[in-house]
């Protein structure tokens, strides 16, 4: 990086050192836009504000587990930049979770919510609750908690969660119910992710999967004239985005052949068939298991503890990271290349560390990063609120053909700032100069607010 970019960096870090996820998103940013810093650099000011979160909401979620013991957890709200529109982003449940995760979750989602072309500001939330193990009740009365204290900062035109990792249908379902009694109002565009029976969309949970999926297949088509038709792919993860990246892989004529959790990954040579990924979801959506307990269909699928899905694979042709941040490293990297990775595209957020990043761009490896290639979800999100304000509902036809459309947008958007600043090949640049460019011209527009 130049001096400036240097200088900025080292400000931040004085700042929220401590923040290590954080820091890794801005040093990401800062490096790809470089370029543009040369090329325009009263662009540089206007990061150094965007840097700053608008506002942090910190609060305490106390609950009553099923034994009527008192549980206390710790949630948060980064609102980060409105400067395009609400605040939008999801809301993560997990025991990881902290202030500096939520802000690089929110900081990338900047980036991510302009490059859909829709009118989302970028925010994050969530809280250090797990709620694996836990009894529909107590996450019922977690999620009951954790909107009393929300509920005052979140509004339609204000700020719209969504569901993350942790948070799915059934939370959703808990949190706007919640929602309703403390306003006494109903706000059908508050939360998106919504059941269809109350103002969800078709297709919201398979966006991000599907539309990462989509985005692979444009920039394989695009630069390397190929389909996905018989490519091996190897994705993590086994939750909603890892399930439906997998089911569009088999629409698309394309070989799955692992998924994960936390405990280890199944592998099946030949590629998961329909009626497999079927018992997954039963397993993971309805059973809340572990792929542990999964089948070994005569053979054909093969558990691995304690692995992740780049060692059991065989053969990869596309990896389809879907799990969670920094799930691929360097040496993992170079083990994918060995076994003929060509295209690395990110379903998760921030799944590659930097160093892996090195690793794939040197090895001539196709990067699609997450602020790009899994916009779908928050994409599908923006139609879901459309949709509300309207008090329409669209067919699954017609969400799903507005979903690749954008993404399909989202591409060209990145490949057009990558040719106008760096090379065409870098997406991740084109992705960091073009969410950045619109969220830096409103800014500037509406006086650097």
């Amino acid at each position: 990086m130049s001096s400036s970019g240097t200088a900025l960096l080292a400000k931040v870090k004085k700042l929220d050192g401590h923040e290590t996820e954080y820091i890794q998103a801005v040093e990401e940013v800062l490096v790809s836009l470089e370029p543009l810093f040369k090329a325009k650099p009263e662009y540089l000011p206007v990061m150094e504000r965007l840097l700053e979160p608008e506002r942090i909401i910190s609060f305490r979620v106390p609950w009553y587990d099923d034994n009527g013991v008192a549980q206390v957890n710790r949630g948060w709200r980064v609102q980060f930049n409105s400067a395009i529109g609400p605040y939008k982003g999801g809301l993560r449940l997990h025991p990881s979770v902290n202030q500096g995760i939520i802000k690089f979750l929110g900081f990338e989602q900047i980036f991510k919510n302009s490059l859909t072309t829709l009118p989302m500001g970028g925010g994050k939330g969530g809280s250090n609750f797990d709620p694996k193990g836990k009894s529909d009740r107590e996450v019922e009365r977690f999620c009951q908690a954790f909107m009393l204290e929300l509920f005052r900062h979140i509004g339609p035109d204000t700020d719209v969660p969504a569901g993350d990792i942790g948070v799915g249908g059934r939370e959703i379902g808990y949190l706007f119910g919640m929602y309703k009694k403390c306003t006494g109002a109903v706000h059908p565009g508050v939360l998106t992710g919504k059941g269809l029976n109350y103002g969800g969309s078709l297709i919201r949970p398979e966006a991000t999967g599907y539309g990462a999926v989509y985005f692979a297949a444009e920039m394989l088509k695009d630069q390397k004239g190929k389909s996905m038709d018989g490519l091996h792919c190897a994705i993590s993860g086994s939750g909603n985005v890892a399930q439906y990246a997998l089911e569009k892989c088999l629409d698309l004529k394309a070989v799955p052949t692992t998924l994960s959790d936390s405990a280890g990954s199944i592998f099946c040579p030949t590629g998961f068939t329909r009626e497999m990924l079927a018992d997954v979801m039963t397993l993971k959506n309805e059973k809340r298991g572990r792929l542990s307990e999964f089948g070994n269909y005569g053979g054909k699928v093969s558990y691995h503890a304690g692995k992740k899905p780049w060692a059991v694979a065989e053969k990869v042709d596309i990896a389809l990271p879907s799990a969670t941040q920094n799930e691929i490293d360097k040496d993992e990297a170079e083990m994918l290349v060995k076994k003929g990775c060509f295209c690395c595209v990110e379903g998760a957020n921030m799944p590659s560390d930097p160093p892996a990043i090195e690793v794939f761009h040197k090895k001539g490896v196709l990067f699609g990063p997450a602020k790009a290639a899994n916009a779908g979800g928050v994409a599908t999100s923006g139609l879901e609120m459309s949709q509300n304000s309207m008090r329409l509902s669209w067919t699954r036809e017609e969400v799903d053909g507005k979903l690749h459309d954008i993404m399909k947008k989202v591409y060209s958007a990145c490949k057009e700032a990558a040719k106008t600043y760096s090379t065409p090949e870098n997406i991740q640049a084109g992705a960091n100069i073009a969410g950045f460019l619109k969220v830096a011209d409103a800014m500037i527009a509406q006086g650097n607010l």
